[in-house]
């Protein structure tokens, strides 16, 4: 699996610094509560073609790295500006040695800004020499103003113009600035969906970082926090993943039927968030006894942690991929039902290849069709789009519907083998 970069800065202890600055985002992004306002993407599926066709969208790799949004908290009146990384645990780590400057007049600070990307590690091909590098793909807030209900071509535009360009205009007439700097920043490059082909091609052998399938954007939706259904993730069917909690069951001991064998390999239990604190038993994991010795030797903690499967149509069960310490939760289990659906209903890469020349004449027919007049509108919409009925949903190929992938549910009775109990270490691997 790809090198998951480990976030730097300090992180934010003091709990009325916390709350001050998460009540600060809470007011940038125009949000009642404050949690994490990142957006997070829905799986792709075949009846999702139809949308790709009636509605403009964006397409990019799906960097292989930690999601974080870049804060920058500026006081106007002292002209200080502090910087800080925001992960998926609502947490902030404050950065060092980094500024950004304002676009109009870079001796200014730039004022409040809050950038959504990835943080993901490059590994030069010949020299070998890795690279902490933030991907930013899209803005909240920039320089004060909130470009949340924007569509994305605009958010983009002032993603580039107004952060990125003044930050790299700086390092370039202040070298040595760059030494000074926590990672590397870039604006990721991103398509007209129809070049699909240009982004498998081009853009994915030239990564340095690892990647696990391409995010469509819808061009004219506002930028939403939480799920947001004109995101989609796509995956081939067979590399779609789930995250759950993972949760250790071990068999009584021989001699001691009343007590867990904890030297025993154990049952894998994959727990599916139901939000809050809320998990259930949903499935099982398979572990074969090589992947268990390796687990061991690891001295890692194992259980009660996020990890992240995907379905081995071989063995008719999940197979694990990787923990995911990054993530606060496993899927909801609504998100669960819809990755299954996904893997059952999934769109092989050929599918989305032959489907770029529908989505290119219906891209290309909206250009022309005058912009329809509505009485409300939740935002004005981007001059190339005018909404059509909706054109013949393409059909797909049964070929690359998996046939063989079962749902798999129901709970097992409760049962007193749980890692929940016991000692912390067993044979020096912690539990």
């Amino acid at each position: 699996m790809p090198q998951i970069p480990e976030l730097p800065g300090t992180l934010v202890t003091q709990h009325e610094q916390q709350q001050w600055l998460k009540h600060l985002v809470a007011r940038m992004c125009n949000m009642d509560k404050p949690k994490f306002p990142g957006s997070q993407p829905v799986s792709f599926s075949g009846k999702d073609l139809t949308k790709l066709e009636r509605q403009d969208y964006w397409v990019c790799e799906k960097s292989d790295g930690i999601r974080v949004l870049l804060l920058v908290c500026t006081d106007t009146s002292s002209k200080d500006q502090a910087v800080y990384l925001i992960d998926r645990h609502n947490d902030y780590r404050q950065l060092t040695g980094i500024f950004f400057p304002h676009h109009e007049n870079p001796t200014f600070p730039l004022r409040n800004t809050l950038i959504d990307g990835e943080l993901v590690i490059d590994t030069d091909p010949h020299t070998k020499q890795e690279t902490l590098r933030f991907l930013a793909f899209d803005c909240l807030v920039v320089d004060n103003q909130n470009v949340m209900s924007r569509p994305l071509d605009k958010r983009y535009g002032r993603l580039s113009e107004w952060f990125y360009k003044p930050y790299a205009r700086m390092l370039r007439e202040y070298p040595q600035m760059i030494h000074g700097q926590p990672f590397d920043i870039k604006v990721k490059e991103i398509n007209f969906s129809y070049h699909v082909e240009k982004v498998f091609n081009v853009d994915i052998p030239a990564l340095q970082h690892g990647h696990d399938g391409l995010i469509y954007t819808c061009v004219n939706t506002p930028y939403s926090p939480g799920t947001d259904e004109n995101i989609l993730k796509w995956k081939p069917p067979s590399e779609n993943s789930i995250d759950f909690k993972l949760v250790l069951r071990f068999p009584p001991c021989p001699s001691e039927p009343g007590k867990p064998d904890f030297h025993a390999k154990p049952v894998f239990l994959l727990h599916v968030w139901y939000g809050g604190s809320n998990y259930e038993l949903y499935d099982e994991m398979y572990v074969d006894d090589d992947e268990w010795e390796k687990m061991k030797l690891t001295g890692e903690q194992i259980d009660d942690r996020t990890v992240e499967v995907r379905w081995d149509p071989a063995v008719l069960h999940w197979r694990m991929m990787r923990f995911r310490d990054d993530k606060p939760n496993g899927n909801h289990r609504d998100v669960v039902e819809k990755i299954i659906q996904s893997i059952v209903d999934g769109v092989e890469k050929d599918v989305l290849l032959k489907s770029s020349n529908a989505i290119r004449s219906a891209w290309k027919a909206r250009l022309h069709k005058p912009r329809p007049q509505t009485q409300t509108q939740r935002q004005p919409p981007h001059p190339s789009v005018a909404l059509r009925p909706t054109p013949p949903s393409q059909k797909l190929s049964q070929a690359h519907v998996p046939t063989h992938v079962e749902y798999r549910y129901g709970p097992l009775a409760p049962s007193p083998w749980s890692k929940v109990g016991g000692p912390p270490v067993i044979a020096g691997m912690k539990r």
